[in-house]
């Protein structure tokens, strides 16, 4: 029988999309001038104006530097900029949405098309928008009652939504995919990306075909609102073997909204999913049309920094980095410019006491002092080095001595005890109050006992 599901299992490709809402960090929200900290409020519904409670007669006004960031980010991502675009009204009803409707942008966003390169196949992005997120909603008890409040300091805060092609077909390739994207918002430092606050969530969209079909299925899935990457990564692979089951016995999978269960890392059914049709969108009447210029586009493109891809080859290229080793330097932003911090000030260094920048890289993965300044670690690798840096001829005296005192430890090492010779190397190196270059103790032992 088991034999059997893994033939099963073969006949199948899973097919994902994914769709990544990021919330930007400006200071102000999307459409009004309340303060953008949904997470720092002191409490509920205190950064809240008539415009992101929707009450009538409140007109919304576009942050531009939202829009900036998420040109920005499309720039970072390969894709095309819309010089044309505008705003759309999302209808649906949902307590968290004061207005019954989100601004969103439906037919005209702002980035299209554009392409992530992972170990295991490109992902093509199919769009990148931006609207403003809805409030949240906090289950608790209330003089003995559950109830159900409504936080509205999240309400408007400007959201990005990236879009793939269904381009994902295994959950290890959405896990890399999404770590690829991720460190790149991060780079750009348009948002925290904090996925445990929510600032970031992912949400797959899953269906299995026949290997071979060239079609895309009929139907697909979504799992909502996940928050870590190998959470998708189990919510996929376990909607992959749902699916397959149910075409197995003839079913078609239902396509439908599931949330995901942390505990058993399985999803369930929360409701039948909405089509576009569903929302009745048409353009926002109280936002013009947004005209961009070439001129505009470039400006914002010159703002971008070195992205991780470059600076890993080019620390590997520069530096003498291993590939591991410039992938690891240059997983945040920030340790990536400790790094190249640390290698400036050693610079004079790097023949004169052997610091180069491949010891400044292994050191900084295997000691991890964060409040260390680079500094204050230049000057901690030169103290180890100038450690090490003792006169040949004051070694030797030292191996004298100790070889004259170790009779036991020399026997032991010529009967073939290689423990012997560590604690030689270490009776020498106390005879030289720590200093001296292990390795070449070692060598100068082994000449002298041959």
């Amino acid at each position: 029988m088991e034999y059997m599901e893994k033939q099963d299992m073969n006949q199948y490709e899973t097919i994902v999309g994914m769709e990544i809402h990021v919330e930007l960090a400006t200071s102000s929200k999307m459409f009004c001038s309340c303060k953008n900290d949904p997470f720092g409020a002191p409490k509920p519904n205190m950064y809240t104006c008539p415009v992101c409670l929707g009450l009538p007669g409140a007109l919304p006004v576009p942050n531009k530097k939202a829009i900036e960031w998420t040109i920005k980010l499309g720039l970072a991502l390969g894709c095309e900029i819309q010089l044309y675009s505008k705003f759309d009204r999302k209808h649906y009803f949902y307590p968290d949405l004061a207005k019954g409707y989100q601004i969103s942008q439906y037919d005209l966003p702002f980035c299209r098309n554009g392409l992530i390169t992972t170990e295991l196949g490109d992902v093509r992005i199919h769009r990148v928008h931006l609207e403003e997120d809805t409030g949240k909603l906090q289950h608790a008890m209330v003089d003995g009652k559950k109830v159900t409040l409504v936080d509205f300091n999240r309400s408007s805060v400007p959201l990005v939504e990236i879009v793939t092609e269904p381009d994902i077909h295994s959950g290890e390739q959405a896990k890399l995919f999404l770590k690829k994207l991720h460190q790149i918002v991060r780079y750009l430092g348009v948002s925290s990306a904090d996925m445990e606050k929510g600032s970031m969530r992912l949400e797959p969209n899953i269906s299995v075909r026949k290997i071979g079909e060239r079609e895309l299925p009929k139907y697909k899935v979504e799992v909502k609102n996940i928050n870590s990457f190998n959470f998708v990564k189990r919510a996929i692979d376990f909607e992959t073997k749902r699916h397959i089951e149910l075409l197995e016995a003839g079913q078609m999978p239902k396509q439908e909204t599931r949330g995901y269960v942390e505990g058993t890392s399985s999803t369930v059914s929360q409701r039948s999913k909405e089509e576009a049709a569903d929302y009745r969108y048409f353009p926002d009447p109280d936002i013009p049309p947004i005209r961009l210029t070439e001129a505009y586009v470039t400006e914002i493109k010159k703002t971008l920094p070195e992205l991780p891809d470059s600076k890993i080859e080019r620390f590997m290229k520069e530096y003498g980095l291993s590939s591991d080793e410039a992938v690891h330097i240059t997983d945040e932003k920030t340790g990536a410019d400790y790094f190249e911090s640390c290698v400036s000030l050693a610079q004079g260094s790097f023949e004169t006491q052997n610091i180069t920048p491949t010891i400044i890289a292994r050191n900084l993965i295997n000691v991890h002092e964060e409040e260390m300044s680079p500094k204050k670690r230049i000057d901690a690798l030169l103290a180890k080095a100038q450690e090490k840096n003792v006169d040949a001829g004051v070694i030797t005296v030292a191996v004298t001595l100790v070889l004259g005192q170790q009779t036991k430890a020399i026997a032991d090492y010529k009967h073939g005890k290689l423990s012997a010779l560590m604690f030689l190397v270490g009776m020498v190196k106390k005879e030289l109050k720590g200093k001296g270059d292990a390795g070449i103790i070692e060598q100068e032992l082994k000449k002298r006992l041959s």
